[in-house]
């Protein structure tokens, strides 16, 4: 006859069988905050997704420090970039974490720039053009019909590397694009007004949503990408734009505002600062409330 120490030891053994996970969540490590809300959007509690930068870093330098290291090295999954935008720290982590399962070529490593077409792929590169991209303009996440197609590459990813879930990340991607679907026509009408603005940029890193919106960058304040505007470049551009004034001046989260706020002054435009990616202002929480709070800052800025 079974005790009832024995009995409730065998009960406790199987309530904690049944709350113990089937299968640990994989772990990521996302670049970007921006790859890592998708990722979560896609991935739900299956993944554990570390995020290695903020929206108010520079992404181009960021340190490799040993605890991002030590997230590098446990990682299952690298949701990167790509087109070089981490070039200069994260080939230094890889090496560092010495974690064959997440370098390029293995199952593990993800490049978000594999999913979608580039654009302002130099024609020449020369370091004396500035800081150029040999694949391209790395800064895609600005368009959301980049945001489906990488979503669309990413879903197939996890369902491939977690087998075992595939069904379920296939539902997630099929309910993330219908839902982004619908707040792309959304948005789609609330930028028709935005069509054709003029508008001067910090960095060229707004080409996509310049491109998606049909904004009309008439230039940047950097004289050449990376490379921080002379007070004689800046009083050249404010000549310069005397004949053809922007309507905005656009900033991200990230960038020093004082250049923008300087030349904004004298154009006598205000300037709009943006999220730029998730996390940049309080309103673009994820990737929904990216461009929810993007559109509704560049509207509100061209009623002012």
């Amino acid at each position: 006859m079974v005790s009832n120490g024995l009995r409730h030891a065998g009960l406790l053994a199987v309530l904690a069988m049944l709350a113990w996970p089937a299968q640990a969540a994989v772990k990521v490590l996302a670049t970007t905050a921006d790859w890592a809300s998708l990722t979560t959007e896609l991935g739900g509690d299956k993944v554990d997704v570390y995020r290695a930068t903020t929206a108010l870093q520079d992404v181009h330098t960021v340190e490799a420090k040993p605890s991002l290291v030590a997230r590098a090295r446990t990682a299952e999954l690298l949701v990167a970039n790509g087109a070089d935008l981490e070039a200069g720290w994260l080939p230094v982590l890889l090496q560092e974490s010495g974690n064959a399962r997440i370098r390029p070529g293995a199952p593990g490593y993800f490049e978000a720039a594999s999913a979608v077409r580039l654009v302002d792929v130099p024609i020449k590169l020369d370091r004396s053009l500035g800081d150029l991209h040999a694949q391209g303009n790395p800064h895609l996440q600005l368009d959301p019909r980049n945001v489906a197609a990488v979503a669309r590459a990413l879903t197939a990813r996890l369902a491939a590397i977690d087998g075992t879930n595939a069904a379920y990340y296939e539902a997630r991607g099929k309910d993330f694009q219908a839902r982004w679907s619908a707040a792309m026509s959304r948005w789609d009408a609330q930028a028709a007004a935005l069509k054709g603005t003029p508008v001067v940029v910090i960095h060229r890193d707004q080409r996509y949503l310049s491109l998606w919106l049909g904004l009309n960058e008439l230039a940047a304040i950097e004289p050449k990408p990376g490379v921080p505007p002379s007070a004689g470049y800046l009083a050249s551009l404010v000549t310069r734009l005397g004949a053809t004034p922007p309507r905005l001046v656009l900033r991200n989260a990230y960038n020093d505002p004082r250049a923008a706020e300087w030349l904004a002054e004298r154009v006598h435009a205000p300037m709009v600062t943006l999220p730029f990616s998730v996390g940049g202002t309080p309103g673009a929480k994820d990737l929904f409330g990216l461009f929810d709070d993007t559109l509704s800052r560049l509207v509100a800025g061209l009623q002012k």
